[in-house]
């Protein structure tokens, strides 16, 4: 027989077995669904992060006060759980630092909560102070009017443009002026939008000081490393860690008082969860495929069964095994092809609802460009394919091998 033909008598088969079929069917659309749906959303949570990863300086260390094994790895004073209120950073600590190889730029920095008015209305605001001489090139932030800070500034302020546009009922315009703590300070720049700075206000460190509650000259909240090239990331923390225990009089690893962290580290862990997580969702969604595939081997099997008297009356008037084991095969295939169409059909229509559901929930929005791409349309089809032909395989075999006589006789 040609493959029309199997293709032809397959078809014959699906179509006069439809509530059987459809149930099958059904099993295979919702696992193709489930799949193509949670792939299509971890790919776009990977480009999500990637975005956001891309707007990191993967070169940057942050030294912050206080220390824990568990979390020194984390970005955050203390680690994230070990800080010490009698622990600071100071100017000793850079002055250290300053030799080593593989720094590019070291700063410190401060920061702090305090009211902020304008036009008459009152915000607690969170005020960053930095060193104007390097901190142009040591962020990836943009303005989207004005410049950033310079090194001849002082009572100045870069504005992130929520607080330039949302905090207020006036906006804040470049030249306005604010106050903060009292201290008159005159706006002359402000971030772009898609900035990690949007709430915050930068200013440089010699004005914060006087202008942030409890903040001293030479102490500093974090001390921030900018390395040559990326590649020294990870040598330069050893050699960092190494220096200020060093500096800092510190003989005993338990007696460390300081984390040393980078955003290297933490874009690869980021990368890393996404991935598994990814992963984990995607093995759930097969769960359902694995389903799909009995209700396709029941279905075959039954099929089988149904038939067994035509069978034989095909291989009495000629047919071979082969023909039989094609027929039943491109049956299983159909089932298969069919439900992974209706599948990617259902992944792309839950597609569609993650931008105003998990993606929301990511920090994204409805405009987070979630879509399904060919090649993950094609994978769920093949796959759904696939699936088919190998649950019908053992059905279609046991169907080969039934002899003429036996089929005949069967009741």
């Amino acid at each position: 027989m040609r493959n029309s033909t199997y293709l032809k008598m397959g078809l014959n088969m699906l179509l006069h077995s439809k509530l059987r079929s459809w149930l099958t069917i059904i099993g295979i659309v919702i696992g193709i669904g489930s799949v193509v749906g949670i792939l299509s959303l971890g790919d776009a949570m990977e480009e999500q992060v990637q975005s956001r990863l891309a707007e990191m300086d993967l070169t940057l260390i942050t030294i912050s006060p206080g220390y824990t094994r568990a979390s020194s790895n984390m970005p955050g004073p203390g680690g994230g759980g070990g800080t010490t209120t009698d622990v600071e950073l100071t100017d000793d600590d850079i002055t250290a630092l300053q030799g080593l190889d593989g720094i590019e730029y070291i700063a410190g920095q401060i920061s702090g909560s305090e009211p902020v008015i304008y036009a008459g209305e009152n915000a607690t605001m969170t005020i960053t102070g930095v060193d104007p001489q390097v901190w142009q090139y040591m962020t990836t932030l943009e303005t989207q009017s004005g410049r950033l800070l310079e090194p001849s500034d002082k009572y100045v302020a870069v504005i992130g443009s929520g607080v330039a546009t949302e905090t207020y009922d006036q906006e804040i315009g470049i030249n306005q002026v604010i106050t903060i703590n009292g201290k008159s300070v005159r706006v002359v720049g402000i971030l772009t939008e898609e900035g990690r700075g949007d709430r915050s206000i930068y200013m440089p460190i010699d004005a914060a000081v006087n202008i942030i509650d409890d903040a001293e000259d030479d102490v500093f909240d974090t001390i921030t490393v900018k390395a040559k090239s990326e590649d020294l990331v990870d040598g330069l923390m050893e050699d960092i860690e190494d220096k200020l225990m060093i500096s800092r009089h510190i003989i005993q690893e338990d007696d460390r008082d300081f984390s040393v962290s980078a955003s290297k580290s933490m874009a690869e862990s980021v990368t890393e969860m996404t991935s598994s997580m990814t992963l984990f969702l995607g093995a759930i969604a097969a769960v359902s495929l694995l389903v799909g595939a009995v209700g396709i081997a029941n279905t075959m099997f039954t099929s089988v069964l149904e038939r067994t008297k035509e069978i034989g009356t095909m291989k009495a008037i000629g047919a071979k095994n082969r023909d039989i084991l094609m027929i039943f095969i491109f049956n299983s295939a159909m089932v298969g092809f069919v439900g992974g169409v209706l599948g990617v059909i259902l992944g792309a229509f839950v597609s569609t609802l993650f931008p105003y559901l998990g993606m929301t929930m990511m920090g994204g929005g409805s405009d987070s460009g979630l879509y399904l791409s060919p090649d993950l349309m094609a994978f769920g089809l093949i796959l759904a394919i696939v699936i088919g032909v190998g649950s019908g395989v053992v059905p279609a075999y046991r169907a080969s091998k039934l002899k003429p006589v036996d089929a005949l006789r069967y009741e």
